[in-house]
């Protein structure tokens, strides 16, 4: 017996994309920027999130159209139906690109906080929207530093066995080959981090130049 519904994995045929009447260019013409994907990685407690949130802050005071997309925010509802063994984390970033690549069609500075622990995964991510509009931040941190800096006592609790398929303990974490920034958040401030970030993104056209007698 045929079925109308789609095979997993599939697009429904009886489903068609609706092109935007306002267009990603439009978009980016009004906010006076483009719209990118800034990928941040790395082992839990490195830091992740604290400069994404940092970089957030600084660009909507300067008047630019950002949002940090958190790791355990998006746990809290979109991804609230996954665990943390290696497929549940490869869907979980799977959503993230997703819903990130509308983000970016929206027009916004999209600030992605994620372990994503799986270089195939963050490939995955970058085929998804585009190399162009991707820019991986690994946060290189010893995981002695993060585990000192973890309020939670995620470290603790792995090292008991509590919690499993926890990156840096009972689940690997590979190191991005060819990130487009390093920031070794052991040794560099935050300040200083979110300085070298916007830097960047100057560099990549995505924001513009400093003006003369504004910080940098």
């Amino acid at each position: 017996m045929s079925s109308d519904k789609p095979a997993p994995g599939s697009i429904d045929p009886h489903l068609r994309w609706h092109p935007q009447q306002v267009t990603r260019a439009m978009r980016e013409a009004r906010s006076g920027h483009r719209s990118v994907l800034v990928w941040f990685t790395g082992l839990p407690s490195s830091g992740k999130s604290t400069l994404a949130h940092g970089l957030e802050e600084r660009l909507f005071a300067e008047g630019r159209s950002a949002y940090v997309l958190d790791g355990d925010n998006v746990r809290h509802g979109l991804c609230r139906d996954l665990g943390f063994a290696e497929k549940d984390r490869a869907e979980n970033i799977r959503r993230i690109g997703e819903l990130a690549n509308l983000f970016l069609d929206a027009g916004i500075i999209t600030l992605a906080a994620f372990v994503s622990p799986y270089a195939a995964d963050r490939r995955k991510v970058r085929e998804l929207v585009g190399a162009e509009n991707f820019i991986e931040v690994y946060c290189r941190c010893p995981v002695e530093v993060c585990e000192s800096r973890d309020e939670k006592g995620n470290y603790a609790k792995a090292r008991a066995g509590g919690i499993a398929h926890f990156t840096g303990v009972s689940a690997p974490y590979e190191t991005p080959q060819r990130p487009d920034l390093v920031l070794d958040t052991s040794r560099t401030g935050v300040g200083e981090s979110i300085a070298t970030l916007l830097s960047l993104l100057r560099e990549r056209n995505v924001i513009a130049q400093a003006e003369a007698g504004h910080g940098a």
